[in-house]
């Protein structure tokens, strides 16, 4: 699973995720890319689903890049717990992914692998997505 090494704070504030991602918005590596269509939390399992599923299609017939991090800690409190005594402890690591963000990228000799690849993936991820090439996202 995903997450990072170190660190500044163990625990953050919520967010907002307005607005339509800037970075990150173009297909950089492959030749499709998998673009997220809303706002959305992506954990590091989900992450890691759609990862599997995309491994599983693509194998030996091109290349994969994974293009989102889980940075973000999210925090529970336990079950039955009452009010106050400060915030939960830090429980799993999220992406946050704003339209227009490409997730997943793959390198594939022809368009149907790749939405093959990409159409097993998406029912891992909880946000509404769609395919996109190279030349299609520019415009």
């Amino acid at each position: 699973m995903l997450a990072p090494r170190k660190i500044k704070h163990r625990k953050q504030h919520k967010g907002r995720m307005k607005g339509i991602a800037t970075r990150g918005s173009s297909v950089s590596f492959g030749h499709f890319g998998l673009k997220a269509l809303e706002p959305g939390w992506i954990s590091s399992r989900q992450i890691e689903a759609a990862r599997v599923a995309i491994s599983r299609k693509v194998r030996k017939h091109g290349k994969m890049w994974i293009r989102i991090f889980p940075d973000k800690p999210i925090t529970k409190k336990p079950a039955e717990t009452r009010m106050g005594k400060g915030k939960g402890a830090p429980e799993y690591w999220v992406a946050v992914v704003k339209p227009g963000r490409i997730m997943f990228e793959v390198e594939v000799a022809n368009e149907a692998e790749a939405m093959e690849a990409f159409s097993v993936a998406v029912h891992k991820l909880p946000i509404k997505t769609k395919v996109v090439g190279r030349r299609e996202v520019g415009a």
